[in-house]
């Protein structure tokens, strides 16, 4: 049992020392001039609303009254997700953000105006778009198409963003993108067996 104990400890701060190398990496030396204006803005939430009414406007063109029912899973998506982040997860493991460490914060760049008070596992940026990219991709693929890749993207570059300024590690982002998906998949699960996408014959017909 000790044995077993002592290989577990091993393993956990081998994978911490990776995560704040990797963190280290992209945060100090991936950098450039351009990310640094673009990233703090485009980690925004404000930033993609934009998108939001897009999408919301194909499914009201196709989907039609079903709108309503989906907004609603797509609100219930969000909340669950960042629920699930920010009162459970962070309040249970209780992890540091980089920016908090008393060490870690003198070798590292903030490019925000503050870190924040929040705790780090798991990064709800992550956790909350990669959650609306599955809802969207699973209720949506029959509008959007080989397009639906590209939520999957968009989800990623804003939750890469979480390390570059500073307030997530990647093994943060990287569970945090594990649990949205679940989640997303799970919710757009049940909204597809109890409303049901329309299929491209409907849409059509529309």
């Amino acid at each position: 049992m000790t044995t077993f104990l002592i290989t577990l400890n091993g393993i956990r701060d081998s994978l911490k020392e990776l995560d704040t190398w990797l963190f280290l990496k992209i945060n100090t030396r991936l950098t450039n001039s351009v990310l640094d204006s673009i990233y703090p803005w485009w980690r925004e939430s404000i930033t993609w609303v934009p998108l939001y009414i897009f999408l919301a406007t194909l499914v009201a063109i196709n989907f039609g009254k079903k709108l309503w029912p989906w907004l609603l899973f797509a609100v219930f998506t969000i909340t669950l997700a960042d629920q699930v982040s920010s009162t459970f997860i962070k309040h249970y493991f209780e992890r540091l953000r980089p920016c908090n460490d008393s060490v870690l914060q003198f070798k590292m760049r903030l490019l925000l105006q503050a870190c924040g008070s929040g705790y780090s596992f798991t990064s709800s940026h992550a956790t909350n778009h990669f959650a609306m990219a599955m809802f969207f991709s699973q209720t949506i693929k029959s509008i959007i198409g080989k397009y639906h890749k590209w939520l999957f993207v968009w989800a990623a570059s804003v939750a890469y963003g979480q390390i570059y300024v500073g307030v997530h590690y990647p093994f943060d982002v990287l569970c945090g993108a594990i649990f949205g998906c679940l989640i997303g998949y799970t919710v757009a699960l049940f909204y597809n067996k109890k409303i049901g996408p329309l299929s491209a014959i409907e849409i059509q017909a529309i």
